[in-house]
């Protein structure tokens, strides 16, 4: 592994551990805010939601697909 993926890799590590701890704190200070949960979810789903119909409906999904694959195909050789 190079070190600029094994820096990258240890990177991504410490930011997802650091979001989840601030998330999860985040969580237990909320303990009484029931009633907009649902509201909260509902806004979550409308965001992929568009996402995903933005991704899908141009051409942005496909140049994605390619670069990927092609980084792949570098990767592997």
């Amino acid at each position: 592994m190079s070190d600029l993926m094994l820096k990258t890799a240890v990177a991504s590590k410490v930011r997802v551990n650091g979001w989840k701890n601030t998330t999860v704190e985040a969580m237990q200070r909320r303990t009484g805010d029931r009633g907009q949960t649902a509201v909260e979810y509902l806004g979550i789903i409308a965001v992929v939601v568009a996402i995903v119909l933005a991704i899908t409906g141009t051409s942005i999904g496909q140049t994605i697909l390619n670069k990927i694959t092609g980084l792949i195909g570098k990767v592997g050789n």
